[in-house]
């Protein structure tokens, strides 16, 4: 048994510590982000301004993606990892300056997400690559286990970490640690890791931009499932991100929620996504994992929804987050051994940047959607509601009203999403081969 173990360790020791860095560094970075969001929601208390920052996020990353793969795969996959890294603590850092001078305003954190999602573009697909490159096939199930594990640790402490730093200390000490967490993980993987380069690296660099980005595409084309796939979590997207811009707007409004319980039931869905690394993790191969990525997706939109929109204790909003996170980790793990073992590591790149550019567009949509409709249209709809009628009865009085039935209706977006593509899905049938 040690010995196995012992086996496992070495097979693994590059992966353990990259893995190990990097998720203490986006630790940092998740608290930075956290705490920018109560900032920018204190100064503008609007739920549309604040969902800007993420649609910032994405909207760089979304249209530079499938470009950014093919530069991904003839570019050295450590060094992209190290100056997209460093451009984005850049930003931190400037962040910081602007805080000290109280200079900080609202179009500052918009441009700088602007320039970190960029970063992000180049960076996701040359670190996928790399993790791939690193890992041995047989442990791709229990790795992106390890990867749901550090993600849900993060998503339970940023936000209880940020808050009690931001109320305590304020933004400056909470940018402090982002810095502290970044020269770790930036010296582990400069001096700690070697990443080997694919066999397609010089090849690559004899093509246009144009002609490698094409050739992810025309792998997608040409395998149904893959795609289909990448289309149904672009419709989840839209659901998940609609929800991530209602939710701050919902627990700070009510008068039960409040910065300290936002931080709880975010880290409720931290709590749920530990519960299922673990499970995935130990977890034996499954016989039908595309039907294992449906089934998980349809709990997960639906419970979470409709208990926040239907109720106003803290509690249930916490059971709410945990039954819609915890099988997140399932369906991540399955779509990611189908992904890794489906296309070449030589395209991997350019197909991760497409999926990218397919699955996460809905994300910027979703977050515009999610803060309009609280803002421009059922928080004004609820304030002209019959007092004591249906819509006070189900979806409650007063500010926070609005982003309940927000929530309602992001739940039955997601069942109908689910049950559209659970049938499509059916036609296709995906074998594997260790």
């Amino acid at each position: 048994m040690n010995k196995k173990i012992n086996n496992t360790y070495k097979e693994l020791k590059t992966f353990l510590i990259l893995w190990s860095t990097q998720s203490f560094s986006q630790l940092g970075s998740s608290m930075t982000a956290f705490a920018l969001t109560l900032w920018l929601y204190e100064k503008t208390g609007s739920a549309l301004q604040t969902a800007l920052l993420s649609i910032c996020s994405y909207a760089p990353y979304v249209i530079m993606s499938i470009f950014a793969g093919a530069l991904s795969d003839r570019w050295n996959k450590k060094r992209t990892m190290l100056a997209c890294d460093t451009a984005a603590a850049l930003c931190t850092v400037l962040i910081f300056t602007l805080l000290r001078g109280n200079l900080l305003m609202p179009w500052h954190l918009y441009l700088l997400n602007g320039v970190n999602g960029l970063m992000n573009t180049v960076q996701q697909p040359a670190s996928d690559v790399a993790m791939t490159l690193i890992i041995p096939k047989k442990h791709y199930q229990r790795t992106s286990g390890l990867r749901s594990f550090s993600q849900s640790v993060i998503t339970i402490l940023n936000p209880v970490l940020a808050t009690a730093l931001f109320t305590l200390l304020g933004m400056n000490a909470v940018i402090a640690v982002d810095l502290g967490s970044f020269v770790i993980a930036f010296l582990a993987l400069l001096f700690l890791i070697d990443v080997p380069q694919t066999n397609g690296s010089r090849t690559e660099k004899r093509e246009s931009l144009f002609a490698a980005a094409g050739k992810g595409l025309a792998f997608l084309r040409e395998n149904g499932l893959i795609l289909v796939l990448i289309l149904f979590l672009a419709g989840v997207n839209l659901v998940a991100s609609a929800f991530d811009a209602v939710l701050p707007a919902y627990v700070l409004s009510v008068p039960v929620g409040g910065e300290m319980v936002l931080g709880l039931v975010t880290s409720a869905a931290g709590i749920a996504t530990l519960i299922g690394s673990v499970v995935v993790t130990g977890m034996k191969r499954p016989k039908n994992r595309i039907r294992i990525i449906y089934i998980t997706m349809l709990i997960s939109l639906s419970f979470e929804n409709f208990l926040l929109a239907f109720t106003r204790v803290p509690a249930l909003w916490c059971l709410g987050q945990l039954m819609g996170w915890l099988p997140v980790p399932i369906m991540n793990a399955n779509m990611d051994v189908i992904l890794r073992t489906t296309i070449p590591v030589e395209l991997q790149g350019r197909v991760y940047s497409c999926r990218n550019t397919l699955q996460f567009f809905t994300i910027p949509v979703g977050f515009f959607l999610g803060g309009y409709l609280v803002d421009k249209v059922c928080e004004p709809l609820m304030e002209k509601a019959v007092p004591g009628g249906i819509l006070n009865r189900l979806f409650g009085a007063g500010k926070g009203s609005g982003a309940a039935m927000v929530l309602f209706l992001l739940g039955i977006l997601g069942v109908v999403i689910c049950l559209v593509f659970g049938r499509i899905l059916k036609k296709y049938r995906y074998e594997e081969t260790l």
